[in-house]
């Protein structure tokens, strides 16, 4: 397998968590595995950190940093950095998606196969297999590799080599919290494709990392309240 580095940020949440993350180290093939811990309550720490026989090297942001989670910037650097020393594709997994057995492969083959490849998706879907958030805009009858000029999420995303290289994360905005829109645009700038597999589907429990995104569906006025007024989620 070509150099890859994949990485899970997680916060709390630890029983979707250990479920993502010992799928991608069941998967097959060469790769280095970082578990990034944003603060997490004090017993998650421990058991993330007794946990690291499963096959992942655990790195607790808050050794590093004094910022309040969410740090995502924190963990893109980082991890761009050790992904470049390491000549790597990156893998974003999210401890609330769980990978299949031919996930990892097949988008690392995207990105060793298709020309300019940026970032390569697998498709997020419900239990049942049906296409759910953040890619709902796809159609169930789409097929294959798709281009796309949308935001492409980090749900289940290798941003590639090339796309590593060409983007440094210091610059993403320091007043943001989620960088997925800001590296999608970047990456089509830079002449990339952002692509998303139709037929690698991955199950995705949207935001059980951080239950109180639901308000956006569930309790609208309250999830604007907290993402205004408390400045919260910023996209």
């Amino acid at each position: 397998m070509e150099n890859l580095l994949i990485i899970t940020p997680v916060k709390d949440s630890v029983d979707t968590a250990f479920k993502t993350i010992q799928r991608v180290c069941e998967s097959k093939g060469d790769f280095s595995y970082l578990v990034y811990n944003d603060r997490s309550l004090p017993e998650n720490r421990v058991l993330l950190n007794e946990n690291q026989k499963l096959g992942y090297s655990l790195i607790n942001i808050e050794d590093y940093v004094e910022t309040p989670s969410p740090n995502y910037r924190f963990t893109l650097i980082d991890a761009r950095k050790k992904a470049l020393e390491k000549n790597a594709h990156l893998l974003i997994v999210e401890s609330d998606v769980f990978v299949a057995p031919d996930t990892i492969s097949g988008l690392l083959k995207i990105a060793v196969t298709e020309k300019d490849c940026g970032m390569a998706a697998a498709i997020t879907t419900n239990e049942a297999g049906e296409i759910n958030f953040p890619y709902l805009h796809i159609k169930e009858t789409s097929g294959g590799i798709i281009q796309t000029n949308h935001r492409v999420s980090f749900c289940c995303t290798l941003l590639s080599y090339n796309l590593l290289s060409a983007v440094d994360f210091n610059l993403l905005s320091e007043s943001k919290d989620w960088f997925d829109v800001q590296i999608s645009k970047e990456s089509r700038i830079r002449g990339f494709k952002n692509l998303i597999d139709t037929n690698l589907k991955v199950i995705h429990l949207p935001h059980s990392s951080r239950p109180w995104k639901k308000l956006k569906y569930e309790k609208p006025l309250k999830y604007y309240f907290r993402k205004f007024f408390l400045k919260l989620d910023k996209i």
